[in-house]
């Protein structure tokens, strides 16, 4: 996700408090956030959902709508980017 100019490291945070909301939804698999230093206005999120309804049930969740209340004024509406959904085979997740 692409923030406007300054507001990446407020956009970092939001989602970080996110990923800890998160932590006790069971059809949430994985939500990693991250940078890359030379974007600083850029944040990075990598999300894995049981399936399409399970993500679609999370956006109803009053932590995921405050979030999105609050990023939607920092981002930057003219760089948003969008990525395939992919079916997941394997893998592993854990920090």
């Amino acid at each position: 996700m692409q923030t406007t100019k300054g507001n990446g490291s407020q956009l970092l945070q939001l989602l970080l408090k996110a990923s800890k909301e998160l932590e006790p939804v069971g059809n949430c698999f994985c939500y990693i956030v991250g940078m890359n230093q030379n974007e600083p206005d850029a944040v990075y999120v990598y999300e894995v959902w049981k399936d399409e309804a399970a993500h679609n049930d999370s956006l109803k969740l009053p932590a995921v709508r405050n979030l999105i209340e609050a990023a939607g004024p920092i981002l930057d509406r003219h760089q948003l980017e969008s990525f395939p959904n992919l079916t997941i085979y394997g893998g592993k997740a854990s920090l």
